[in-house]
């Protein structure tokens, strides 16, 4: 606002009843142009509006629903992790099919001993994660009735009464038992989305595709690996309440990273499962 210079005590303020005009003092900073004022006005308003945007935007963020999240972060990463079948996989799926369906797949009992082999990697790795619990709610996750390792070990050992050959682990399985073991050193909600989809998937459908490879080349034998000590449903059931009551101390942003890393899960799991075709 412009400053009005004060009149001198000494100034009359009437001179024969009429208004002594004063001149416009010629002071720099009472001169400012009436469109700076509007300009500066209209600059005000809309910083204020962007504030206002801003701070709505914020607002609607920290609202939002993400699928699934009202019962529990299990059920996000089952919702993201369902997205990632493929549409013969899953109505839910949204991947396009790569190769061929499995009801035409021809595996051998040389690529199911790879595949079960490097299963075996996998859930040893997993499992002595969990005993050494570098982060502490890995301990949570300790014999949950879930665990693989001596149900492959016991499928293995069949095989080899059987007179076959039991090869080492491969490249697969490898890289992938490597990087859960780096990865459950720094990143714990990383780890828990492949804790979750190895466990999951294996009992869903990781059972259909050893009841086909069983009809096809093991005269229909289940193996050990596919059979679980108690109720499965409720084995499951137990632990998706302990991944939820973990899941509740993280933020939104840890949770979205833990999502994020379900494409890879699929990855290294996908690499393990083409085993049996080759």
């Amino acid at each position: 606002m412009a400053s009005i210079t004060p009149l001198s005590q000494s100034q009359p303020l009437y001179e024969k009843t009429q208004f002594t005009l004063l001149k416009t003092p010629q002071n720099q900073f009472c001169s400012i142009p009436f469109s700076r004022f509007t300009q500066s006005s209209k600059l005000s308003l809309k910083k204020s509006r962007m504030v206002v945007v801003s701070a709505t935007t914020a607002a609607e963020k920290s609202n939002k629903r993400y699928p699934g999240e009202a019962k529990g972060f299990v059920e996000e990463m089952r919702f993201v992790a369902m997205k990632l079948h493929t549409k013969d996989q899953s109505k839910e799926g949204e991947k396009e099919p790569e190769g061929q369906p499995m009801a035409k797949w021809e595996p051998s009992v040389e690529g199911y001993l790879k595949f079960l082999v490097d299963s075996k990697l996998v859930y040893d790795t997993l499992e002595k994660i969990m005993e050494k619990a570098p982060f502490s709610e890995y301990a949570e996750f300790r014999n949950t009735g879930l665990e693989r390792s001596e149900a492959l070990a016991k499928d293995l050992e069949w095989f080899r009464l059987q007179g076959y050959a039991i090869p080492e682990p491969s490249a697969p399985g490898l890289n992938y038992a490597r990087y859960l073991e780096e990865l459950s050193e720094k990143d714990p909600q990383a780890f828990i989305c492949h804790f979750y989809n190895t466990y999951f998937a294996h009992s869903a459908g990781g059972r259909m595709i050893g009841r086909k490879v069983a009809e096809k080349i093991l005269n229909k034998k289940g193996l050990e690996f596919y059979k679980w000590d108690g109720d499965l449903s409720q084995l499951l059931q137990n632990v998706r309440e302990k991944l939820n009551k973990v899941a509740e101390n993280w933020t939104r942003e840890e949770k979205n990273h833990c999502l994020e890393e379900t494409e890879k899960s699929f990855k290294f799991s996908g690499e393990i499962l083409r085993l049996i075709l080759s």
